[in-house]
């Protein structure tokens, strides 16, 4: 293996009610968002106890890495602890010489992959002269083992609806959404409608939609559409009883997956009358870690120069 470690690269998120203003305050450095907003999304944490689920998924994911690979696993965030840059000196002074890292997001699009590299190269110049090369893979998607992954959790939410009825029920694949002008630049929306063609196929499902979560931003912005609390209600008058929503854009649950779906989709499908189940995301799953596994075996390909440039403003 050319590589002495592996580095796995997430978004962070807080862990406590008193840590989630600073790391807000993290996530927004350098953007025009009014201070209010902030507070309004703080409101999402403050719902689970100030608590995100992705720091704790990410250490599983590290924990069933290290049973499988015979080099050591670092973790670092881009928004919170374990901070990249302390991660990264900490690999120097281990002696790491060259890793490979892999971002906790599949596709292609700026803050999923190119922001990514641009906060290695930042938390490496922080580590000084010693710290280690580190490339990145690029995003995983098309890997057999993520639609895989996938499929076993749609297949099993799917198992959570009458049987009389489930092949009528709809599956809602979300993704977060990103501005226009972002996903002109990369290929996310493709990737995306693929996967769920490949995951659809897999569990013999053809009754399903594309929708998008979570967007931000000004109103007057353009970002990728529908929405999936605008998607529901059409469904609904369309004579749909039954959605398995599988958070396919997500490797595992964020805020976002709790927040707008568990919490908000579901109250909008309640309120429809849609019975509404909710697939597991990849998380740790067998294929996934597999697939890591894979990747980082020789020959490794990594991030081309210049992907995923940053949205022209």
């Amino acid at each position: 293996m050319p590589y002495d470690a592996l580095l796995i690269v997430s978004f962070g998120g807080p862990e406590c009610r008193e840590e989630v203003i600073p790391f807000l305050e993290n996530v927004l450095r350098g953007r025009n968002v009014p201070r209010e907003r902030m507070l309004d999304v703080a409101e999402h944490y403050y719902h689970f106890g100030g608590r995100s689920p992705i720091n704790e998924q990410c250490r599983q994911l590290v924990s069933a890495l290290r049973e499988r690979l015979s080099i050591p696993v670092y973790w670092g965030n881009r928004n919170w602890h374990p901070m990249l840059a302390d991660t990264v000196r900490q690999m120097a002074v281990d002696g790491v010489r060259r890793a490979i890292a892999v971002a906790t997001s599949a596709y292609a699009s700026y803050s999923g992959c190119r922001q990514y590299i641009d906060n290695i190269a930042a938390a490496r110049a922080a580590a000084g002269a010693d710290a280690p090369l580190i490339d990145k893979l690029p995003p995983f998607w098309e890997h057999p083992g993520w639609a895989a992954a996938n499929a076993d959790r749609v297949a099993a939410a799917l198992c959570k609806v009458p049987a009389e009825r489930r092949a009528a029920a709809r599956i809602v694949f979300t993704a977060h959404s990103i501005p226009s002008v972002m996903a002109a630049q990369c290929r996310y929306e493709e990737q995306l409608v693929e996967i769920a063609k490949r995951v659809s196929a897999r569990v013999g499902h053809e009754e399903w939609d594309l929708v998008w979560q979570s967007r931000s931003g000004a109103p007057s912005q353009s970002w990728l559409e529908p929405d999936i609390l605008e998607h529901l209600p059409v469904l609904a008058s369309n004579g749909v009883t039954d959605v398995v929503v599988s958070p396919i854009g997500f490797l595992s649950d964020h805020m976002e997956v709790l927040y707008d779906l568990d919490h908000e989709a579901a109250r909008v499908a309640a309120d429809l009358g849609l019975h509404f189940v909710r697939a597991a995301t990849a998380g740790t799953h067998p294929s996934v870690i597999a697939l890591i596994q894979e990747l980082i075996q020789a020959p490794v390909t990594v991030c081309a120069e210049g992907c995923c440039p940053a949205p022209r403003r």
